[in-house]
């Protein structure tokens, strides 16, 4: 019997033994889970700028874990080598929360203020997030995710009150734009009037070249991010050749910062990033 997963807007109905297209939730025996859950590909203690996040806990660092899998297919992404494959594409071992959160906290000494969790869509794999969140609030540690903000608002309401700060890294403001990365931009955008309302939220949109980079869309954006609060802060980054896209040249430099003067005409707090 098909099962249907209501972690994000594809709702995959899947058959017993069946993965989702996010490569990290499985049918087993009538139930969906996460098949990475604790399955560690990535781990380093980064500064919180990186995230990035300007207006949280600023010259901090925030030991960061990443898993594989995610439910967008963008085609220039940067961790694709993770967020793209699934168990069997590369290699993982497990990392119960229990010992994510002593690494944490045996880095305090060096500045460690938490846990993020990124590199791969962290939101997938919901559940492990929130196991390990609890942990981290008994020693006083803050909770970060880096995500698409691709998921039901049901899934949402389960772990905004763990998260201290998010950085949402809203794809474009059309909904031609997430088609073609394999969203659903009305999804993103409910998600993100959410997380405001329950931690401190800072935005990224990639320019890409002849997608996403005209003067109007970004002006649409902007206001929109205003009518909820002009001082969310936004960051412009540069897209640079990855995965399916190395023939398209990196984001011209004199575009991202037309389009930040544009998102300042509406914003408090606007980040020229990877200038």
């Amino acid at each position: 019997m098909k099962m249907e997963c209501q972690v994000c807007m594809h709702h995959c109905k899947l058959k017993e033994g069946q993965i989702g297209k996010c490569k990290a939730r499985k049918n087993e025996k009538g139930v969906i889970s996460s098949i990475n859950y604790g399955m560690l590909t990535s781990l380093s203690l980064d500064p919180i700028e990186k995230k990035p996040l300007y207006h949280f806990y600023p010259d901090s660092q925030i030991l960061s874990y990443g898993s594989f899998g995610c439910n967008l297919r963008c085609p220039f992404c940067q961790n694709h080598e993770i967020s793209q494959v699934g168990e069997d594409g590369i290699d993982h071992i497990y990392i119960s929360p229990e010992e994510l959160t002593q690494k944490a906290v045996d880095l305090v000494t060096k500045g460690n203020i938490g846990v993020a969790f990124t590199y791969n869509e962290p939101l997938i794999a919901f559940e492990y997030l929130r196991d390990t969140a609890k942990l981290l609030k008994k020693y006083d540690l803050k909770v970060v995710a880096v995500t698409n903000g691709s998921v039901t608002e049901s899934i949402a309401k389960v772990i905004l009150p763990y998260i201290d700060a998010m950085n949402i890294d809203i794809k474009g403001f059309t909904k031609e734009y997430y088609k073609w990365v394999g969203g659903d931009l009305e999804t993103v955008k409910n998600f993100i009037k959410l997380a405001v309302q329950k931690c401190h939220v800072e935005l990224t949109m990639l320019i890409v070249p002849g997608k996403n980079d005209s003067l109007e869309e970004m002006k649409k954006l902007s206001t929109w991010i205003a009518s909820i609060d002009k001082n969310i802060p936004l960051h412009i980054s540069r897209y640079f050749p990855e995965w399916k896209m190395l023939n398209v040249p990196a984001t011209d430099i004199k575009s991202i910062y037309s389009l930040a003067e544009i998102a300042r005409e509406s914003l408090t707090y606007v980040y020229e990033g990877n200038c």
